[in-house]
């Protein structure tokens, strides 16, 4: 897979960042509120934020991964994925209430409830969408979206 613009810099994106923040707890199961899964916690720790079925996850986290600190609440469907020779498969969700994008690892490892690889792969195959291309990275919760 060639690099594409969101992997370039070519969007402005900034890198990921690590969390660094005393939010310790939350590998708890949950409901997909986009297709209702019951999604299962990491089995090797770490936090899940994201339906292994359909991708989607729920803007919940501020811009430190973890934080819990969004208001929004807003579903983040999945718009594009990258790799990352460190993380491997990275989603790309956008906020459809307020916009914000964010970046998530995918779970592909998991041995009870991995990530679909199917939806991995059709997401790769899309590419970026339209609107990923006009949007700033790390921007979003503070204005409408639409």
């Amino acid at each position: 897979m060639t690099a594409g613009p969101w992997e370039s810099g070519e969007l402005g994106m900034e890198p990921m960042q690590e969390r660094k923040n005393p939010y310790h707890g939350g590998n708890d199961p949950f409901v997909c509120a986009e297709c209702g899964t019951e999604v299962r916690p990491l089995a090797h720790g770490g936090q899940r934020n994201h339906c292994p079925g359909c991708l989607c996850s729920q803007h919940v986290d501020g811009p430190v991964p973890g934080d819990r600190a969004a208001d929004c609440g807003g579903l983040m469907r999945p718009v594009a994925v990258e790799r990352s020779a460190r993380k491997g498969w990275v989603i790309i969700h956008r906020c459809e209430r307020c916009g914000a994008l964010r970046r998530n690892k995918a779970a592909t490892d998991d041995p009870e409830q991995p990530d679909s690889f199917e939806e991995l792969l059709r997401l790769a195959e899309h590419g970026p969408d339209r609107a990923l291309r006009r949007t700033t990275w790390g921007k979003g919760c503070g204005r409408p979206h639409r």
